[in-house]
């Protein structure tokens, strides 16, 4: 049994210290979300986490891809799909992620252990275009997510052969609302899929009640949902577990809708009930969605509260 995190941290942004770094700044060249990272990758390490994230420090999930590919136009922080979809200009998250390894091996002094190691993650392309208002070109949104799929497999491709991380992780929470058109959202998932040689995650946040026989079958080889703050979804997962074999199952056992640190008995007794539902080995702990809106010590001490648990099954 291993421990991730659905992505995202505490985002703590730092003015230079070192004499390299102002003068970086001064030459406009400072990165301010590099210290972010790092402690990140440190929190979370230091928390137990085996599978860790970069943190996703530099914005929102939507921003942080449509900012760099053509096609879409951020204005007042809303996004517009304003003209056809296209390749991203560079890649988005693999400078980021390959510093997060960096500092990986930093903190095991180059000694990493099996089973530690870090995620590739990307917001899912039915989420971003259903987050998006469409101005032209496109006279529906299935058209635009497919072709969003086409543009976010370069990233999915760059992150592989760049980092290879342990797997990559799609991000979907609307999945879960009833708005999209799950066969358009399936064969988008089957696009970023294909040629892939590392298994691919797909996390949906949310009720999953009106969607769980669709999601069972994407092409994807770990499902992570929410189950800390949602009393349907362990229901759903225990009495239709024969939907869900031959995949691992993301098993949020943390509330991260709530600022404080869950209550130890009760998280161990939720991670109880899912290895008895899913087994040891198929089962990934994890919050049930980003931290980002924690405060850093309290992020923290979820993190390793649940790895606290998770230790005593070793």
């Amino acid at each position: 049994m291993r421990s991730t995190v659905v992505g995202s941290f505490p985002v703590e942004i730092k003015e230079p210290s070192s004499a390299k770094d102002k003068l970086l700044k001064v030459f406009g060249s400072y990165d301010p979300f590099k210290e972010s990272i790092r402690q990140s990758v440190f929190s979370q390490l230091n928390a137990g986490v085996d599978i860790i994230s970069d943190g996703q420090v530099r914005g929102d999930m939507v921003s942080s891809f449509s900012k760099y590919i053509p096609g879409f136009k951020i204005e007042e922080g809303n996004t517009f799909i304003v003209s056809k979809i296209r390749k991203p200009t560079g890649e988005i998250s693999v400078k980021d992620l390959l510093y997060a390894k960096k500092l990986i091996k930093e903190y095991y002094s180059g000694n990493v252990p099996e089973g530690k190691g870090i995620k590739g993650i990307i917001t899912g392309p039915s989420t971003i275009i259903h987050s998006s208002r469409i101005t032209s070109f496109y006279k529906n949104k299935d058209d635009a997510i497919i072709d969003l799929a086409h543009s976010l497999k370069y990233e999915v491709d760059a992150i592989e052969s760049k980092v290879n991380p342990a797997y990559i992780q799609v991000d979907e929470p609307f999945l879960s609302t009833g708005m999209v058109n799950m066969d358009v959202a399936r064969e988008a998932i089957d696009i970023l899929h294909d040629g892939l040689s590392i298994p691919l995650a797909m996390h949906v946040c949310g009720t999953i009640d009106g969607a769980y026989r669709d999601l069972a079958k994407f092409n994807v080889e770990i499902l992570d949902f929410e189950f800390a703050g949602n009393d349907v979804n362990i229901d759903i997962l225990e009495n239709n577990f024969n939907l869900f074999k031959g995949k691992k199952i993301g098993f949020g056992c943390i509330d991260s809708s709530k600022n404080e640190v869950d209550s130890y008995e009760t998280t161990e007794e939720l991670i109880s009930r899912g290895i008895n539902i899913v087994g040891k080995d198929d089962i990934l702990l994890d919050p049930d969605c980003g931290l980002r809106r924690a405060p850093m010590d309290v992020a923290f001490d979820k993190l390793k509260l649940m790895n606290d648990i998770k230790d005593k099954y070793h």
